[in-house]
């Protein structure tokens, strides 16, 4: 008797050990998935461009990818290789893991679909011809100081003092942080989401030409301190090194 009570005792706690929870065994439901299988294109952008672009593209400390203007200038092509591979010398940090980032390809692809798919838009430039995003002929900084005092002067001031709408873009350490590229977009693009006109509008009735606009980065860029870090070339897209957007 006391043997078959032995064995049912015993029954009975394994029947309890296996319906329970063994501990260190996770909960039933979904599994974490792999980082490297996240495609939503809202979720990339937040976790990694928002802290720096904006939550929507704009309003951040750095240019405004979700403005209508830079995505009708810059290519897809451009776009990607801005995020796979950074900015050398600026706060740009390479995202692909080609590059030492933690994005594969596909999530850099679908980062740049989903800022084109929620912010571009083509009416922003409609019935105009923007400058193109990369330079098309050198720069001279003597006619970029005459174009400079005539389309930004008036806001930035002529000086490292800045003006009385804006700071200074001639200042030493700002220019130590940004390359000729990313002075090239801003001049073009503006900054809107800060009262800051695009190519159009600096000047009433009188955009700025694409030569105007190489002119006046080539003036900033010799104010430029010699040993700065940043890279200042701006090549084709497809081998876009160095830069912000």
């Amino acid at each position: 008797m006391k043997i078959r009570l032995i064995a049912a005792a015993l029954a009975l706690a394994m029947s309890a050990i296996v319906g329970c929870q063994l501990p260190g065994k996770p909960p039933p439901g979904p599994e974490v998935p792999n980082p490297d299988t996240i495609l939503d294109s809202k979720l990339l952008y937040s976790q990694n461009c928002a802290g720096c672009h904006g939550a929507d593209g704009k309003h951040g400390a750095a240019v405004s990818i979700g403005d209508p203007v830079y995505l009708a200038i810059a290519s897809d092509d451009t776009m990607k290789s801005v995020v796979s591979k950074g900015r050398p010398g600026t706060a740009m940090s390479a995202f692909a893991q080609k590059e030492g980032g933690m994005l594969t390809d596909a999530q850099v692809a679908a980062i740049v679909h989903g800022i084109r798919e929620r912010w571009g838009n083509s009416s922003a430039v409609a019935g105009v011809t923007p400058p193109p995003y990369t330079a098309t002929a050198a720069g001279d900084a003597q006619r970029g100081e005459a174009a400079y005092g005539k389309f930004c002067a008036s806001c930035h001031g002529d000086g490292k003092a800045g003006g009385p709408k804006a700071g200074s873009v001639m200042d030493p350490a700002y220019l130590s942080l940004i390359t000729n590229q990313g002075l090239r977009t801003i001049v073009i693009i503006g900054r809107p989401d800060f009262d800051a006109p695009d190519w159009r509008n600096n000047v009433p009735g009188q955009p700025m030409s694409d030569q105007d606009i190489t002119d006046v980065v080539a003036f900033l860029a010799s104010h430029r301190p010699a040993t700065a870090a940043v890279q200042n070339s701006a090549p084709a897209p497809a081998n876009v090194p160095g830069g912000s957007q």
